[in-house]
């Protein structure tokens, strides 16, 4: 079996040697030679030493990928994300593919664009490459989930991270949102502030969902009753939170403090106030909610809520493992809850003299 040119580029590089190549020259099937090279008992001695020798001297390298396919099994898992742009998404995948490197599988990254049409695609996709495992996290578009029904028809284990099915029958690792937007509040009520508006996001996630009971849980917890006036829904983008900020400032008693469901739209509040000539936080106090990297450079810094986006990651994939290693044997759906740090920055410091302590108050139930 002669080297073999590349087509058309001049090249004197052999493409990589197949097993069919191997087969050829051996004048045997495809099947000898890959049980030779896997040491099966129904090959002799002879041919072993044969197809070795072979396989060593043009350096054959098995395609471990197509031998899984072929068996039915892969050592690859399937992630759905809605994007991977800012800090969170990217950071949580970092994590998964430590985890799964770690325990020897590769990851395949799908992105929904928080569209659940290409959601379903995805999850099309990573079923034709037999993937072992999903990692979810649902687009903001996904209303109806049973496109994952296919995962379970076919043995697929699935496991949600950071946006879910909310419900005791799924696998899931979350971050207590609720208590996060408790402890986002609870900081403003601490700085002097008694008129905190929420910029919330769409309800029928639970992280946004989440995020607004925390807040209301500080408010009563404060003695202060929810105002719906102080409530904006938005699609958490930046553009959106100088919208509502400006709705906000345009009421005949404006709010002296903003807690965003996510740092972008609380980002957006920032800067209209400022653009009205607010003193951040001074005038207004602002929290964010994510931890993005743009917060720390911002002027100024704007308090946010760490997820833990790559232990998040990390814990997926292990509770993911855990049902792949029990497939066959009766396994409790399980959901792990990771605790939320708040992360305490001058936009939301009010200055000693301006602000007027809250009193602790104990017995908080939710």
């Amino acid at each position: 079996m002669a080297p073999r040119k590349k087509q058309g580029d001049g090249s004197d590089a052999a493409p990589p040697v197949s097993m069919a190549d191997l087969a050829r020259e051996l004048n045997v099937s495809m099947t000898t030679v890959s049980r030779a090279l896997s040491d099966h008992f129904s090959i002799g001695p002879a041919m072993k030493q044969k197809v070795l020798k072979l396989a060593k001297k043009y350096n054959y390298q098995p395609n471990r990928m197509a031998s899984a396919l072929r068996k039915g099994k892969s050592k690859l898992l399937g992630i759905v994300v809605p994007y991977i742009e800012g800090r969170f998404f990217p950071s949580v995948v970092h994590g998964i593919e430590k985890a799964a490197s770690k325990a020897g599988y590769n990851v395949i990254i799908c992105q929904s664009n928080e569209d659940v049409a290409q959601e379903r695609r995805s999850l099309d996709s990573l079923l034709s490459a037999q993937v072992a495992g999903v990692l979810v996290s649902l687009s903001r578009t996904t209303l109806d989930y049973r496109h994952f029904d296919k995962l379970r028809a076919r043995g697929v284990p699935l496991v949600y991270f950071d946006r879910v099915v909310e419900g005791e029958s799924v696998n899931a690792v979350v971050l207590d949102d609720r208590e996060g937007g408790y402890l986002s509040t609870r900081h403003l009520l601490d700085q002097g502030c008694r008129r905190i508006a929420h910029l919330a996001g769409p309800q029928h996630l639970n992280i946004y969902k989440n995020r607004r009971q925390g807040y209301f849980d500080a408010l009563r917890e404060a003695g202060l009753p929810p105002d719906e006036e102080l409530i904006v829904y938005t699609d958490m983008q930046q553009q959106q939170g100088a919208e509502a900020m400006r709705q906000l400032l345009a009421q005949p008693s404006p709010p002296d403090a903003v807690f965003g469901s996510g740092d972008y739209c609380a980002f957006g509040a920032m800067q209209e106030a400022k653009r009205q000539g607010l003193r951040v936080p001074d005038d207004l106090a602002i929290a964010g909610f994510s931890n993005e990297s743009f917060t720390l450079v911002t002027e100024p810094a704007i308090t946010t809520i760490d997820q833990r986006c790559e232990e998040m990651g990390q814990a997926a994939v292990r509770l993911l493992l855990e049902i792949i290693e029990a497939q066959g044997t009766l396994f409790t759906p399980r959901q792990v809850v990771l605790r939320p740090e708040l992360l305490v920055r001058p936009s939301s410091q009010r200055r000693v003299e301006v602000a007027e302590a809250v009193p602790v108050l104990n017995g908080r139930m939710y």
